[in-house]
């Protein structure tokens, strides 16, 4: 994903939700000063198959679907629930306002964390990232990257998993732990769950896939960009 291509729906996430694009540059500045450049091959899944594992409560009963995959991309507490079942994961990706412990163990354990930034998160990205271990910290924004942030595309946790897994060669994507319409969360966390949708959604197209998870809704998903 080039930054031209996703720019056009960034600006239409922000407008969306009112947020401001300069927080997030900000927060992508902040987040520069903890992290180093890394070595996104290391995550190279080329020609496999990748479960992007989200935070759903259906997650606990799907965990298979991650145990059998070749790679495991893991959005936020997904992580926990797949360690609990035995499943370990090959990338975490998290804007840190769940679980940083977690996260923290991770990169001292040489697991990459795909750490976000955003207009709001900063002082999370202060108080976390510097307790992780560097050598294993991707930084990410969803606005222009700059210096060793970078941008794969995507908006939550968990679109932005498969953005990454696709940029990283993925072959084909699977989707345990998804719920898009999850009745215990709150207007706004809603709101974002269908931008998930739809990113999957242009997702899919540009591979020229079809996930399951999307099986049954296509007709009803408005398009990235109107």
């Amino acid at each position: 994903m080039e930054f031209d291509d996703w720019e056009p729906v960034y600006e239409t996430i922000l407008a969306d939700f009112g947020y401001p694009r300069a927080a997030d540059e900000r927060a992508r500045d902040v987040l520069a000063e903890y992290v180093d450049q890394f070595d996104v091959s290391r995550l190279d899944c080329a020609g496999e198959r990748v479960a992007i594992a989200g935070g759903a409560p259906a997650l606990a009963d799907e965990t298979d679907v991650a145990a059998t995959a070749d790679r495991v991309f893991a959005a936020s507490t997904a992580v926990d629930v797949l360690a609990d079942a035995g499943v370990d994961v090959d990338v975490m990706v998290t804007d840190l306002d769940k679980n940083p412990g977690t996260a923290r163990r991770l990169t001292e354990a040489g697991v990459p964390v795909a750490a976000h930034a955003h207009g709001d998160n900063v002082p999370a990205v202060r108080e976390h990232v510097p307790t992780f271990d560097a050598d294993h910290v991707l930084g990410t924004t969803q606005a222009e990257p700059a210096g060793p942030v970078r941008n794969f595309g995507g908006f939550t946790d968990g679109d932005r998993a498969a953005f990454l897994a696709d940029h990283c060669g993925a072959a084909e994507l699977v989707f345990p732990g998804w719920d898009f319409e999850d009745p215990d969360v709150g207007p706004e966390k809603a709101k974002k769950l269908a931008w998930a949708e739809r990113l999957l959604y242009w997702l899919e197209s540009r591979r020229g896939e079809r996930f399951g998870v999307l099986d049954g809704r296509r007709a009803g998903i408005r398009s990235v960009v109107e």
